[in-house]
């Protein structure tokens, strides 16, 4: 009987073991946040072409997302020659599009912005500003706040942009959630210049949902990180501030325990001509 016992609660708690390794996710990747490229910045160019090769030389990265302000003014010609340079990446790459990035009236909507990024890589994947890919049993959500028409510093999450997020963390309710933006929910540094319109709508409706473990959104230049409500908010500095900066997140989940998110910021050194 007392075997009988041991057996039993040896068997639970292996059970109990393998039911958390086999919940568990784990995806390692690059942030670049704000490069503001510019083709006739030398130095500028100097340190994306230095960033690239540092993520390649990086070990067991899934991919990079560029969180906006790729460009630094809606010039069509910036953005072929930045996407020429980040084509040099070993791994799959994600934009996300800035203030900096679009403006309608000039010559660069979103729609023109996404066409230019095809034009020049065949293989890149997204058709629209906000949309949505996997990797690692991950679920990464790419949600644009950027205004084409008028752009500015002011972040605004549209509402049928929020409803459209409202979908996706419903339908992806079991799978852990990374957000993936321009314009923060929480400032790193409190300004009128550059918060988001109505945060507090967007913060409610996250609420709502407990699968959002990693917020991430650049814009303003900041390194910050701070949890809220269950969900770590990373805001990762400008690629052309001083020190030139970008940064690791590895994620980990398991079932019955909290998200661990490492991050790690990492600098860029080259001789400036």
């Amino acid at each position: 009987m007392k075997k009988t016992i041991l057996l039993f609660l040896i068997t639970l708690i292996s059970g109990f073991i393998m039911q958390n390794m086999v919940s568990a996710a784990e995806i390692k990747f690059a942030q670049v946040a704000d490069v503001h490229y510019m083709t006739e910045n030398e130095n500028g160019t100097r340190v994306l072409e230095k960033t690239i090769e540092d993520i390649n030389a990086q070990d067991d990265l899934s991919f990079v997302v560029f969180t906006g302000d790729n460009i630094d003014s809606a010039k069509p010609h910036y953005l072929k020659e930045f996407v020429k340079i980040i084509n040099k990446l070993d791994i799959p790459y994600y934009l996300v599009i800035g203030n900096h990035d679009v403006f309608k009236n000039g010559g660069l909507s979103k729609e023109k912005y996404i066409e230019i990024i095809h034009d020049n890589n065949f293989f890149y994947g997204p058709r629209k500003p906000n949309y949505v890919f996997k990797k690692n049993g991950f679920v990464f959500i790419i949600v644009d706040g950027a205004k084409e028409v008028i752009p500015g510093t002011i972040g605004y999450y549209k509402k049928d942009t929020l409803e459209w997020l409202d979908k996706n963390l419903v339908k992806y309710k079991n799978q852990p959630v990374v957000i993936m933006q321009h314009f923060p929910l929480i400032e790193p540094k409190p300004t009128r210049s550059h918060k988001t319109h109505e945060a507090e709508v967007y913060l409610d409706l996250l609420k709502k949902h407990d699968n959002v473990v990693a917020l991430l959104s650049g814009h303003y230049h900041l390194n910050n990180e701070i949890m809220q409500d269950g969900i770590y908010h990373i805001s990762t500095p400008s690629l052309i501030g001083d020190p030139h900066a970008y940064k690791i997140i590895n994620i980990i989940t398991t079932k019955e325990f909290s998200p661990m998110i490492y991050t790690e910021l990492k600098e860029i050194e080259y001789n400036e001509k």
